[in-house]
């Protein structure tokens, strides 16, 4: 599936709720969780979704939230999901608080699921409860541990930076891929719901490289949206996701479906196209029309807010 851009579009990111367990200041700052009342899709029509997308050529899918192990019938869609490898589907990944990955990690690999990213801003206990409005970090650490555990070896940790929070523990963050076949992926902080907010805590991806000199750009220096490095003696890898710095726009490969069938195809676009009650033949031309419209890139400068009309819970981190 090319865009009016000639760009490749094979990756879709699949939002199965709007809740979380968790309650990040840059993504959900109140405490009394998520108030949005849309319903949310099926999972018949999560799956007729993804199918019709993977039917347009979309070889990779990643599973968001919310948090997308809060819903009930997770195992089912995952093992549901994994079914369209024969159709062509090359990954179907995961990305999750962690909170609860102790008990899903094994099921979730059973099931089919290919990959795990996890969320982890920081190795401090008291800050984390801070960020996260009481969450407890050793929960997210026995689910890595869980993860490791159950076969997921080549695990991805995402860290959003944010200046006078967690920039001090970018080297102890970073050291986790030293002997860990793991990708530590720093991600710029974006201008999107309550991090619109948060100006002074922006800190440039770059910031990294500048405490971990050691790095090095790696020969295949790309996965998906991140820039790869890693150091001598180290297993793993450190990624920089800068959308803020250094857009990657012009490679953008991906689209997105909220967890109530809208499709969204750029995260900081305000657009988005209702697929509900689409089947068939009809879903998929609708699908092919709207990527003709996806944007050149986003229109995020000098921390700008986002277009968007929806905080990151309610799209899909």
């Amino acid at each position: 599936m090319k865009d009016a851009f000639g760009r490749t579009i094979d990756y879709l990111r699949l939002s199965l709720t709007e809740r979380c367990n968790l309650h990040c200041v840059y993504c959900m700052p109140s405490a009394g969780g998520c108030s949005s009342t849309r319903a949310v899709c099926t999972l018949e029509e999560l799956v007729e979704l993804a199918a019709a997308c993977v039917a347009l050529g979309v070889k990779k899918i990643r599973l968001t939230g919310g948090e997308p192990l809060l819903r009930g019938d997770i195992l089912a869609l995952v093992e549901r999901l994994s079914t369209l490898h024969k159709d062509g589907l090359e990954e179907l990944c995961m990305t999750t608080n962690g909170k609860l990955l102790a008990e899903y990690a094994a099921p979730l690999q059973a099931a089919g699921l290919d990959r795990l990213n996890i969320s982890l801003d920081t190795l401090r206990e008291d800050r984390f409860r801070s960020l996260n409005q009481g969450g407890v970090l050793s929960r997210v650490l026995d689910g890595i541990a869980a993860a490791e555990a159950a076969g997921f070896a080549r695990l991805s940790l995402n860290t959003v930076l944010m200046k006078g929070f967690n920039d001090d523990e970018i080297p102890e963050l970073a050291m986790l891929a030293h002997g860990k076949p793991w990708t530590v992926r720093f991600i710029e902080l974006m201008p999107i719901g309550p991090a619109a907010a948060m100006r002074e805590a922006y800190l440039p991806a770059t910031r990294v490289l500048e405490l971990v000199p050691e790095l090095q750009l790696m020969q295949d220096a790309h996965a998906g949206v991140a820039r790869l490095y890693t150091a001598p003696g180290w297993v793993g890898a450190v990624g920089l996701i800068s959308p803020m710095s250094c857009d990657f726009c012009g490679q953008c490969s991906r689209i997105r479906i909220t967890a109530d069938g809208r499709l969204k195809l750029c995260l900081h676009a305000a657009e988005e196209i209702p697929l509900r009650g689409l089947h068939g033949a009809a879903l998929q031309q609708a699908i092919q029309a709207a990527v003709q419209r996806k944007p050149a890139r986003h229109q995020l400068a000098e921390f700008q807010p986002s277009q968007s009309i929806r905080p990151m819970n309610e799209i899909g981190g």
